[in-house]
């Protein structure tokens, strides 16, 4: 099974699962969150530049929880991106709401062609529905790209001017690989009556194992008849966050460095990753946009429908069962979900790779790729990876040495050898010759 959100595979800081541990017999929450963790959300908030009042957040027991609550208090029907993480459509059908999918353009993910989406709106409600809500998102699960601020823009103008409520999933803004180049923009900050924020910490500050997320709602009377609404439906449809949680997530939205520090070498190491794993991809003949952000790439091997064809590989669902099948058990098969999960076009021969699984099975190996991408500095965490290599966390370089040789990627092996599979099994399934 896919983690609902890709996460960065490695351990919690001492200090969370401290706060963890320290919370084991405390009282239940309220629905959405007690006021520490209400507080700390909108801390977070307010030094990314979004004013934010306690009473405008709500917690819960992971994304789709909040999405959930948002969906049922809104009413109506959904648009959502083509592809989109798998996780969005999952909550409107539960509620036996309908979903219309927008295609994005090709320059990246996340946000939908804003022409394709006055299209649709006016589509659906010809067709006797009721579109109400767009679910979006600035830093892209699956496409692992960050959509220009201008189109992020466009596609919310065009959704207030159709009276839509925008859902800006923002839970992958911290993990940018290039910060310098790429510039996110939240659409709170273009149209802040408008749009209620999501955030899934499971991505970013918690362990998945802790599944916390939280969420703000405009500053109108309209965003308070909202969020009293979602709370409510918080309240009766959604258990609450476990003491022990609430108390980690508190603590991980406070940012303190163990937390910052941590968040900063997973993307350090994840950078490496998504681009050593898209070397092989393109290599084996894929199409893959750079990703930008988070923990996973996309890629669509399109051109290489013929080859696929000769051995029964026609969708996406043939491709993901194919790619799976190859790379044998264990965890890097959990790396690859075919675009059926994302509702992109089902013969559309694409897929996810998250990158988190190619560390190998939890322990030892995730908790030393940590410690070593803690210890390396920023600007080198994407000059040491080849497709045939591991990432190569290096260890600390003292005072004065940082023009001193990295240690050998052959220092993660596990890596390595994933990397070494999912080429092998691309090159299987097309007859290609590498």
């Amino acid at each position: 099974m896919q983690q609902a959100v890709p996460d960065a595979g490695l351990p919690p800081p001492a200090e969370l699962v401290d706060g963890f541990a320290g919370a084991a017999t405390a009282a239940l929450g309220p629905p959405g969150g007690g006021p520490e963790l209400r507080a700390a959300a909108a801390g977070y908030w307010h030094r990314r530049g979004l004013a934010t009042d306690p009473g405008q957040t709500a917690a819960a027991p992971g994304g789709p929880a909040l999405l959930l609550a948002v969906v049922a208090a809104v009413g109506g029907e959904v648009l959502l991106p083509r592809p989109s993480a798998s996780w969005y459509a999952a909550q409107p059908a539960i509620l036996g709401r309908a979903v219309h999918r927008v295609p994005t353009t090709a320059e990246s993910g996340g946000a939908p062609d804003p022409f394709a989406l006055l299209e649709t709106v006016r589509r659906v409600r010809a067709e006797g529905g009721d579109p109400r809500l767009l679910v979006l998102s600035v830093a892209d699960d699956p496409t692992g790209t960050v959509p220009p601020p201008e189109l992020v823009h466009e596609a919310c103008e065009a959704a207030a001017r159709e009276g839509l409520l925008v859902v800006s999933d923002e839970t992958y803004r911290d993990t940018l690989h290039d910060p310098h180049a790429t510039v996110l923009v939240s659409p709170a900050e273009m149209l802040p009556d408008d749009v209620v924020v999501l955030a899934d910490l499971g991505g970013t500050l918690t362990p998945p194992g802790w599944p916390a997320a939280v969420a703000r709602f405009p500053a109108t009377r309209a965003g308070a008849a909202l969020h009293a609404a979602a709370l409510a439906v918080l309240g009766t449809a959604v258990p609450p966050l476990p003491p022990p949680v609430e108390a980690a997530a508190a603590a991980a939205l406070a940012e303190p460095p163990a937390v910052t520090g941590r968040l900063a070498a997973a993307v350090r190491l994840h950078t490496a990753l998504t681009a050593a794993v898209r070397d092989v991809l393109t290599g084996a003949g894929a199409l893959v946009r750079p990703p930008q952000a988070g923990y996973h790439v996309y890629a669509d091997l399109a051109a290489l429908r013929q080859d696929l064809a000769r051995g029964g590989v026609v969708d996406a669902v043939d491709l993901e069962r194919a790619v799976v099948r190859a790379l044998g058990p264990g965890a890097r098969a959990r790396a690859v979900a075919g675009a059926q999960r994302f509702g992109d076009d089902l013969t559309a021969l694409r897929l996810r790779v998250a990158t988190a699984p190619l560390l190998g099975d939890a322990g030892g190996a995730h908790a030393a790729a940590l410690a070593s991408a803690q210890a390396r500095p920023p600007a080198a965490a994407a000059t040491t990876l080849t497709p045939a290599a591991a990432p190569v966390p290096a260890a600390p370089a003292a005072p004065g040495t940082a023009g001193e040789e990295q240690p050998d990627p052959a220092e993660w092996p596990q890596v390595a050898e994933a990397l070494r599979s999912l080429g092998s099994a691309l090159t299987e399934l097309t007859g290609a010759r590498r």
